[in-house]
């Protein structure tokens, strides 16, 4: 008997495993049924009485646009150089600006304000003064209790809350986030 090489038995091999792959495949598409898919079930309907929902108010992207770009511009009118960020009742970040020649940590700063100020429903100025009396409040992860946060609210509830950071106060930070306030309350 006749001895093959190692190159024919590979190719002899994969030419025999393309043979059976093709003929499974063709098995397998002739076997298949014709008819149509069944429809995927209807949606279910919510039940808008269900004592199980929770509904929530927030701003939308637009009006978190406009008010992250009003305080952004009460800043670049004041030639400070910051960052905004918008975020939703959940401490989310829906809308962050990093102002021309704005510093490398005032993104984050703002975030944290923000997010602060929605937290407690309160501006971080105010929040700040707190820090007196409980101290270990500047431990809660995410939250930073400087001036320049602001919370936005319906009917004395936070929805929202605008964080700027950035100017060399915390005072002026605070005072772009409420430009950012009162655009929305146009």
């Amino acid at each position: 008997m006749k001895k093959t090489s190692v190159r024919t038995r590979v190719l002899t091999g994969t030419v025999a495993a393309a043979a059976l792959a093709a003929a499974t495949v063709g098995a397998v598409s002739a076997s298949a049924e014709t008819t149509e898919t069944p429809a995927a079930p209807a949606a279910v309907k919510a039940d808008t009485q269900n004592k199980n929902l929770a509904e929530s108010t927030g701003l939308t992207i637009d009006a978190a646009t406009r008010a992250a770009r009003a305080a952004l511009d009460a800043a670049t009118k004041a030639g400070q150089h910051v960052s905004i960020a918008v975020v939703d009742r959940d401490g989310v970040t829906r809308v962050l600006l990093k102002g021309d020649g704005a510093g490398p940590q005032s993104p984050q700063s703002a975030e944290r304000k923000a997010f602060t100020a929605v937290s407690w429903n309160a501006p971080t100025s105010e929040l700040a003064k707190r820090l007196a009396q409980a101290p270990n409040l500047k431990d809660i992860p995410g939250t930073l209790f400087l001036a320049g946060g602001a919370p936005v609210q319906s009917k004395g509830a936070p929805v929202a809350a605008i964080g700027v950071a950035g100017a060399p106060s915390g005072d002026l930070d605070e005072q772009f986030a409420q430009a950012g306030v009162a655009e929305l309350a146009k």
